[in-house]
């Protein structure tokens, strides 16, 4: 299991409000969808590779939600 490390984040309002809305509407915490919308950015741009342990965390919330 990862350990996640906190950290304090100043955002425009506007930005936080946008991001809010689109985490309600995809049923995820504010926090969550900021860590997705990271993910993402980082995959896309070839930054980030998933390690095993990511990747079985992954699948046994996939299996757990069937």
């Amino acid at each position: 299991m990862s350990s996640k490390k906190s950290f304090v984040l100043r955002i425009d309002p506007e930005k936080l409000e946008a991001v809010e809305k689109w985490a309600a509407d995809e049923f995820r915490s504010t926090n969550g969808q900021l860590e997705w919308i990271i993910d993402q950015a980082l995959k896309k741009a070839g930054r980030y590779k998933r390690s095993k342990d990511d990747s079985n965390e992954i699948e046994n919330k996939n299996e757990n939600s069937n």
